[in-house]
């Protein structure tokens, strides 16, 4: 039965690049795994000199141990936390292939070639446990053709799991269904998948390259030939492919370094050894110079040349000139009428009526991806959905073809498409005529299907979405800022989307009326946000212009309207759940500490970064981080407590930022009580839970107690050490009173060992130590460069 069926272990058979990844993201999902690969056929010099030999289990397993190791050191790591490797069992296949009846999923993960796969799944199954799903990761060869020679019961299991490079920060995972997969399988690894790991799960058919890689394949060759057409530069390219068409920033020809051309070619050459159609065919030849690049092991990232190289000494990037393969000094690109518009929606609909040679070129290459995506369906899938979301998780654009071209408008497109002889796609006409103008209507909760109708765009309780319900009607109250909203249940939640994602006093204040408003009609509260980051801090450019205007009065009252909120929060009669996504940095994370509860995102990244910009933490940062790595140990007053200050010191005064919630957890920002989820899309609605389940178990609000201090020692103590790193020159003068900042507000200033003060006597040194350095000319000088440049300025 569905419901019976576990993932309590997993192997993963490759540990190349994929097959690593894939097995550092089971780990950091808490899944134990075998990851398997093959015995090398020779010794190394090393080895020899050791004494080993190609019996040996270090010789035997090395290819599988190395790729671990590796993994640890990336940056960015595949793993959550360092100690998730603790899950991966390094092996070989030879020695055990039997391990495998120990594990509920076998993901292959080798070379992508039909006849390594088809001996593999040979071996495979003489210790195939019957109900083990095994699935494979291509990109893009037939799960029928795998599975050809198998038994019709290992067939039942198998199916195809395509992850998208890196897996732990791609969001996209096609599941393919073979044409004997059992579709019980199927629903359960899409729930699994979905839940479990965080995954975007689409539903792809067995056809060449599946659904993303089709479409976006064809997309960067399409985006080439119109280069050449025009005779543009790579950077040109690149300028007009990236963020204003809604596109990630590496654009075309550094996504293609990215992937390596190596691996972008052995795709394209799938999808075009697989098509009939003469035309279609001829549109995935790759142009000679790639030909060319490929044959030169000119290849990206993986061989230090592409599109793009840069020099290890002078750390200066090159561009290739492609029509003599030759690197030259990277040009930057003009365009005097490139794209009009404030908005994405505003920049695609300018490109229909622009006669310019960037929007041009912009507009050839959208306008060839559209009716391309139209003439896919229902050969790559049955609904838009499908593709938009393959596209928006496994290539990061904003926005899918079909969303995409609702933006620029169906109907005015269709119109200049066919003046221009363009032939129109069944579906595309399809809608036209039955009287419809968009691919989607109700805020995207419906989307027009194959049958000529629309229907409900498939919808989970699990996945509260903020701007439905604020056109459903459920807001409660608004500024600028922040909204109030009712998520039902009698819990609300106040989701954050102020300019630049920056806490400034329209949030603040928002704060202060949600708690007013709780207190009153509610049970609970979430604070969320939908923007691209939970919060990237204060204010800074404000609180620049204030310390300009030496307007202390006014920082003063801004500083305490904060701390003033932090303490409600942490002493509120009734629960509240913050759910920090992406960047939460500085005032970010000090509106989450003092929460009941936190719901973090996997991929959240706290930290309190204010000295960043020349200043410390001053809404309470200090005090809550503190306090997170005392109170546990701190029972009976009798332990040292310098090491933990030093350690909430450190923390600080480098500016960490966790690279994930594990980590978090590990720095102290997030405790063990909190919760992780593995997909954004069901925060909210876990944050929610999180309310729910405290009220249930009976919810006290949190009593406030004095804390112990280490005082005067121990600020000597840190003093010192501020002192020789000031003497080594590690810091800079302003470095070293930045810190000595800082390590008086931790240690409680001047005051006996081991006295007990209140909070918000902490609070007030931690604003005394604002207020001084926001008058620091220094200090003002590093606001401005960090708000300017987007880096912090060493001074």
């Amino acid at each position: 039965m569905l419901m019976q069926r576990k993932i309590r272990k997993a192997a993963v058979i490759g540990s190349g690049i994929m097959g690593s990844g894939i097995a550092a993201y089971l780990a950091s999902a808490g899944i134990p795994t075998f990851l398997l690969d093959i015995v090398p056929s020779t010794l190394s010099d090393d080895e020899k000199k050791q004494g080993l030999t190609l019996d040996s289990p270090k010789v035997r397993n090395k290819l599988a141990v190395s790729a671990v190791n590796e993994m640890v050191k990336k940056k960015p790591c595949p793993f959550f936390s360092i100690e998730d490797q603790q899950w991966i069992t390094p092996g070989n296949i030879e020695d055990h292939l039997p391990k495998l009846a120990e594990v509920d999923w076998i993901i292959e993960a080798v070379a992508e070639n039909l006849e390594v796969k088809r001996k593999l799944f040979s071996k495979l199954q003489a210790c195939w446990k019957v109900g083990t799903i095994v699935s494979t990761n291509t990109s893009g060869i037939s799960i029928d053709e795998m599975a050809e020679e198998c038994s019709t019961e290992f067939k039942r299991h198998f199916l195809g799991t395509h992850f998208f490079n890196p897996p732990r920060y791609m969001k996209l995972l096609e599941i393919i269904p073979g044409e004997k997969t059992d579709p019980q399988i199927v629903s359960f690894l899409q729930e699994f998948a979905t839940k479990r790991l965080g995954k975007g799960v689409v539903l792809a058919k067995d056809t060449p390259n599946f659904i993303a890689n089709r479409i976006g394949v064809y997309g960067l060759l399409i985006t080439m030939q119109e280069m050449l057409k025009r005779k543009m530069t790579i950077e040109e390219v690149d300028e007009l492919t990236g963020p204003i068409i809604g596109r990630p920033k590496s654009a075309t020809f550094r996504t293609l370094d990215m992937v390596g051309l190596d691996t972008f070619a052995s795709v394209a050459a799938n999808v075009k050894g697989k098509l009939s159609d003469p035309m279609e065919k001829k549109t995935f030849d790759l142009p000679d110079f790639l030909q060319e690049m490929c044959a030169k092991q000119l290849l990206g990232t993986k061989t230090g040349k592409g599109f793009y190289m840069k020099d290890r000494k002078s750390k200066q990037i090159y561009t290739l000139d492609y029509q003599t393969l030759q690197y030259r000094e990277r040009k930057k690109p003009f365009f005097s009428t490139m794209t009009q518009g404030k908005n994405l929606k505003e920049r695609l609909q300018s490109l229909m009526n622009s006669s310019n040679d960037a929007d041009q070129f912009l507009w050839q290459t959208i306008k060839r991806t559209l009716l391309y995506s139209a003439n896919c369906i229902p050969e790559i899938a049955d609904d838009i959905v499908a593709v938009d979301q393959a596209m928006k998780w496994g290539f990061n654009w904003e926005l899918g073809p079909f969303e995409m071209w609702d933006s620029i408008g169906v109907e005015q497109s269709v119109a200049k498409m066919k003046e221009e002889g363009e032939r129109i796609p069944k579906l595309v006409s399809l809608l036209l005529e039955s009287g419809k103008t968009s691919f989607y209507e109700d805020k995207q909760n419906v989307y027009f299907s194959i049958s000529g109708k629309y229907l409900p765009a498939q919808q989970t309780g699990e996945r509260i979405n903020l701007q439905k319900l604020k056109s459903d009607q459920k807001v409660i109250k608004s500024n600028s800022g922040a909204t109030l909203l009712d998520l039902g249940d009698d819990v609300a939640c106040v989701e954050l989307h102020s300019p630049h994602d920056a806490i400034g006093p329209d949030i603040i204040r928002m704060m202060n009326l949600a708690l007013d408003e709780v207190s009153r009609n509610y049970q609970g509260l979430v604070i969320a946000s939908e923007s691209r980051n939970f919060c990237v801090g204060a204010n800074l450019m404000m609180i620049l212009m204030e310390a300009q205007d030496e307007n202390w009065a006014q920082i003063e009252q801004l500083v305490g309207a904060f701390q003033g909120l932090s303490t409600a929060m942490k002493y509120y009669e009734k629960p509240i759940v913050a759910a920090p996504f992406g960047m939460t940095l500085g005032g970010g994370t000090e509106i989450c500490l003092p929460a009941s509860r936190i719901q973090a995102s996997a991929e959240s990244y706290m930290g309190l970064v204010e000295v960043g910009a020349g200043l410390i933490p001053a809404g309470g940062g200090c005090k809550e981080l503190l306090l997170r790595h005392i109170e546990e140990v701190d029972k009976d007053g009798k332990i040292d407590l310098q090491p933990f200050v030093q350690r909430t010191f450190e923390t600080i005064a480098l500016a960490k930022v966790s690279t994930s919630a594990k980590d978090a957890v590990n720095m102290g920002y997030l405790r063990t009580c909190d919760g992780i989820s593995m997909n954004r899309d069901f925060q909210i609605y876990q944050a929610k839970q999180a309310v729910l389940a405290m009220l249930q178990a009976g919810y006290q609000p949190r009593q406030a107690k004095k804390i112990r201090v280490v005082g005067e020692p121990g600020l000597a103590a840190l003093k010192l050490g501020i002192y020789q790193m000031k003497c080594s020159g590690y810091i800079s003068e302003h470095d070293e009173k930045i810190a000595k900042k800082l390590a008086h507000v931790l240690c409680g200033g001047d005051i006996q060992a081991n006295s007990y003060v209140t909070e918000s006597y902490l609070l007030d040194l931690e604003r005394e130590a604002f207020l001084s350095l926001c008058g620091e000319p220094k200090t003002r000088q590093r606001m401005q460069h960090l708000l300017v440049q987007g880096k912090p300025l060493r001074n």
